[in-house]
């Protein structure tokens, strides 16, 4: 499926989405067809993964379409690139989360957000915790970085979490200069 084949059907899944929730049908079982279902799962993104992006949306007002497209397409990416199009099976673990109040060269949030940026690219993310949070939307603006640049970030780093720390670190010194 080529870029603007997905991102099109995305978009009109998202409206779906949005719509639906509008119509009162605010729940994971109740937001989507069964066959944008399965479009999504050829994308590489969770029904609740598209859920938390609507909830949030209509309460918040954020993230917007655009920002979910950014996001879901370097997922999309790393899925078919990394992945072979095939799901790992796996679910990340709450208990391995770091807590919010766990900090790295003295940043809080990071080491959080590192974790779920890598749950996030290889489909991992447990129901219960969403990339691109509440909290991970303000922290992200005050390091001067995008949900999507994050993202792309972790996947060019991998498992070298000082480049990562290292980049974000770069990126608010620039934002705080600016």
């Amino acid at each position: 499926m080529s870029n603007n084949a997905w991102e099109s059907e995305f978009r009109a899944v998202h409206g779906r989405a949005v719509a639906a929730w509008r119509n009162g049908r605010r729940s994971v079982q109740s937001l989507l067809e069964s066959e944008d279902l399965r479009f999504l799962d050829k994308v590489g993104c969770s029904a609740q993964e598209l859920f938390d992006f609507v909830d949030d949306l209509m309460a918040w007002g954020e993230p917007d379409l655009e920002t979910v497209l950014a996001v879901q397409g370097v997922r999309r990416s790393y899925f078919l690139e990394e992945m072979g199009g095939q799901p790992s099976g796996k679910t990340g673990s709450m208990a391995a989360l770091p807590s919010k109040s766990a900090a790295v060269d003295g940043i809080a949030w990071l080491p959080r957000l590192i974790v779920k940026a890598r749950w996030k690219l290889r489909g991992e993310m447990p129901d219960e915790l969403m990339y691109g949070c509440g909290g991970d939307r303000p922290f992200l603006r005050r390091m001067g970085m995008t949900l999507e640049g994050f993202l792309r970030l972790v996947w060019e780093c991998g498992d070298d979490d000082a480049r990562i720390v290292a980049a974000v670190q770069s990126a608010a010194a620039r934002r705080v200069r600016a």
